[in-house]
């Protein structure tokens, strides 16, 4: 299939965005056993038409290859010829663009992130009030509160796609799947790595709060 050298640019441009993310994010241990994807955007973007570079499936996260990513389009197909097969949760990326028109999008596993999920899964919901990095998702009034929403984890992907537009509170750049992960996003990969290391932050400090009231 040809590319052209417009497309081609903003391929390299978005894998090399990637690339640099990731070695960031695996040098934390936020990918452990190969787990977490991350995309960024390519291109336009229409609600039904886009296309976006994603981690492709399997790989060890804290090695560099030529095989780390591949283009997909809105339905979470390869827009190119390859060999390789995107990350199993593409379809939960696929659904976040098509709702909110952001520019990347990043999930990883962590511990803290997997005991808040399960500790909140009835409320379905995270909760969080008056600390500082809440200002780092752009909400600025005095002891603000907010509500991370938190999605059951189902194994066949499809059943959580179509739960994700709803779930979406627009204040809010962030998912969680119960004992998973985070899903956060942002207008670039700037700001969804600052989304995401808040999320990060807030719920370490959830779940040491938790253990101050025992």
């Amino acid at each position: 299939m040809m590319i052209s050298a417009l497309r081609l640019e903003e391929k390299q441009q978005a894998f090399a965005e990637l690339t640099e993310i990731k070695t960031t994010l695996a040098a934390r241990g936020w990918f452990p056993a190969t787990s977490g994807n991350l995309s960024i955007r390519v291109g336009d973007f229409s609600p039904e038409q886009f296309t976006f570079a994603i981690t492709s499936s399997g790989k060890d996260k804290s090695v560099n290859t030529p095989s780390d990513f591949l283009l997909v389009d809105a339905q979470g197909k390869p827009t190119e010829t390859t060999g390789l097969k995107p990350s199993a949760e593409t379809l939960i990326h696929c659904e976040i663009y098509r709702a909110t028109g952001c520019g990347a999008i990043f999930h990883v596993h962590t511990v803290f992130n997997n005991i808040v999920s399960e500790l909140f899964w009835e409320r379905q919901s995270i909760p969080v009030q008056g600390v500082e990095l809440i200002k780092g998702f752009n909400i600025w009034e005095e002891d603000a509160q907010i509500e991370i929403p938190i999605l059951p984890n189902y194994a066949e992907i499809p059943r959580i796609a179509v739960l994700v537009e709803k779930a979406i509170v627009p204040r809010i750049p962030g998912i969680m799947l119960r004992n998973h992960g985070i899903y956060a996003w942002g207008a670039n990969a700037f700001e969804a790595k600052r989304h995401l290391e808040a999320f990060e932050y807030l719920f370490e400090y959830v779940y040491r709060m938790e253990l101050l009231k025992k």
